[in-house]
């Protein structure tokens, strides 16, 4: 029999971050797109209630909340800021969660604690100028030289690259992509400025440049040569965090409209009323049922072991066209009030958009789905 209620632990955390997102971070959202940055404490707070070690097991310093109560986590703050949302899932999904899945016991005692409590915050850095989609085509070079490998390269759109203190760093040696830690500080290493984007403005995104870095052999994660292997295992775990993240704002999204569509009158009456606004609604509601479904479903499994690449592919490509959707019907309810800055419609469209592209674009996505739906002849477990 399945299951699908969640438990009174998880309902706790879901009201406890809740009220952080709608009396805390709600309020300044739009202050933190104009200013493009998320204030000091804001994400002292995050540290505080334990999110950035939210899925990581206690002898980490982790808050062992699993894959579902992280989910649960990144819905909420969605609901609020998806450029904290980001942020956070840049750290805790995919920057901090490389060195989880791909580390020795012995290196995830030296740098989990320190990023699970937010001593440190992480980045990952696998994308180059000539690497993305073709995530395999990495130019960025490691070579080892006694006791210290020499990492020389760029990167490209790095989420918080600009102030990260730990970076999971994918480069090719002899053997192959390889994953090293590279920490902040460390010569030849550079973070480039901010990127200027159309959207995400509070999350931080920037280029690294890495000249004759020089890094302790003890840096490279896990065994030489298998670094592509972590990335992609880490990618689809960022996957169901960013699913979350778009679910939180479509139901955040739907919200707004049916209130607004319940008290802005045109031709004498309610625009609730009219069908053309209903239909809009209908298919909010029945989108985010959907992404719900798949999200959680999917968070359960991962939990259990069971999560394939094909179903976190599956969850990105869904949840990501869900909010599109979800907030241009949001922006058509709301009108011209939806297009102005004194709402915060316009900041959704504009961050909406970026989720086709990162971690793996919707193509992509589609290509790592039918590849596995012909490998297992149509047959899906």
């Amino acid at each position: 029999m399945i299951d699908f209620t969640f438990t009174e632990e998880q309902n706790m955390l879901r009201e406890m971050v809740r009220d952080f997102a709608n009396n805390e971070l709600k309020p300044i959202a739009s202050k933190i797109d104009e200013d493009e940055e998320i204030p000091d404490h804001i994400i002292r707070k995050v540290a505080e209630l334990g999110i950035l070690g939210a899925p990581f097991p206690p002898e980490y310093g982790g808050a062992g909340v699993g894959e579902i109560g992280y989910c649960i986590i990144q819905e909420e703050i969605a609901r609020a800021c998806l450029s904290t949302a980001t942020f956070i899932g840049a750290h805790v999904s995919i920057g901090t969660n490389a060195i989880y899945i791909g580390g020795t016991e012995e290196q995830k005692q030296k740098w989990l604690p320190q990023l699970t409590s937010g001593e440190k915050i992480a980045a990952f850095a696998l994308t180059e100028p000539n690497a993305g989609s073709d995530a395999f085509n990495l130019q960025t070079k490691a070579y080892l030289d006694g006791n210290e490998w020499v990492i020389n390269g760029q990167k490209l759109w790095i989420t918080n690259g600009p102030f990260a203190d730990v970076f999971s760093v994918f480069a090719r040696t002899n053997l192959g992509i390889s994953l090293f830690v590279v920490e902040k500080g460390t010569p030849g290493f550079t973070p480039g400025p901010p990127e200027k984007k159309m959207g995400l403005r509070g999350s931080k995104t920037s280029a690294l440049t890495f000249d004759n870095v020089r890094i302790p052999k003890d840096n490279l994660i896990g065994r030489d040569g298998k670094g592509f292997i972590t990335a992609m295992k880490t990618l689809d775990a960022g996957r169901l965090g960013l699913g979350a993240a778009c679910l939180g704002a479509c139901k955040e999204l739907l919200e707004m409209s049916t209130r607004y569509a319940k008290e802005r009158k045109q031709f004498g009456e309610p625009i609730a009323n009219f069908e053309a606004i209903q239909f809009m609604l209908a298919e909010m509601a029945a989108l985010i049922y959907e992404t719900e479904s798949i999200v959680y479903r999917t968070a359960w499994l991962y939990e259990r072991g069971e999560c394939t690449p094909r179903l976190s592919a599956i969850v990105k490509l869904v949840s990501s066209n869900a909010l599109d959707v979800c907030v241009d019907h949001a922006m058509q309810i709301h009108g011209g009030m939806g297009y102005s800055r004194e709402l915060p419609i316009e900041r959704f469209y504009r961050d909406s958009r970026i989720n086709r592209i990162f971690e793996g674009t919707s193509e992509i996505q589609k290509l790592v789905i039918a590849r596995d739906v012909i490998k297992k002849n149509g047959v899906l477990d």
